[in-house]
């Protein structure tokens, strides 16, 4: 029983992640082309081959779609930073996790260039942008919490430890999108580390 349950499940989740990937990419090319207010989750969810009920059980609005925003992997990355080995300090852990999620981004490149070129010409997008962002937030600041035995909602720590790593990775995402054949998981290094220094400016 067991272990046909298993490839099931497996299949199950590809077959989710396609549906998600495939509404994303739709809502994405729209938006480029005639701009976010011009396209419709009626049309997305037509041109991805699904229904609005479909729709809206991966994504809450059309601006969640653009921006990518998949709302299982802050909990997948909390996950992870929890599984880290347990005398891994809370940055160095943290600092795994999100270069594991940066050789990801890296291999779909030009994804991620059209959505911030999206935001860019879209304002009405930054709102739902920094959702996904407050959400990836929240989840590390939960891991950190499990890790150090803290509470998150009480303790300063966590919440500044997960916000100051999240925009050292935000800053080296930027970087890397504007400058010419930048190497995301070494500027994600590069920006945790200087954190982790105490921001000490680096040797010229």
């Amino acid at each position: 029983m067991t272990e046909t349950a298993e490839p099931t499940e497996g299949l199950r989740e590809r077959k989710k992640r396609a549906t998600r990937d495939a509404l994303r990419t739709v809502a994405l090319e729209a938006t480029l082309e005639r701009g976010l207010r011009a396209v419709t989750v009626e049309e997305i969810a037509a041109a991805a081959n699904v229904s609005v009920r479909t729709f809206f059980n991966y994504f809450s609005t059309k601006e969640e779609a653009v921006v990518g925003f998949d709302p299982e992997q802050p909990a997948r990355i909390r996950d992870a930073v929890i599984a880290r080995p347990a005398g891994e300090e809370p940055v160095a852990a943290l600092r795994a996790v999100l270069l594991e999620h940066a050789g990801q981004i890296s291999v779909d490149s030009s994804d991620w260039g059209d959505r911030l070129q999206a935001i860019k010409d879209n304002p009405e997008l930054l709102a739902a942008h920094l959702t996904a962002w407050s959400s990836m937030e929240t989840a590390l600041a939960e891991a950190i919490a499990t890790r150090t035995g803290l509470d998150a909602d009480r303790d300063l720590y966590p919440t500044l430890v997960a916000s100051a790593v999240a925009m050292a990775n935000r800053v080296a995402i930027r970087r890397w999108k504007s400058g010419p054949a930048a190497d995301l998981p070494a500027l994600v290094t590069e920006a945790v580390d200087l954190l982790a220094s105490g921001l000490h400016p680096p040797a010229p």
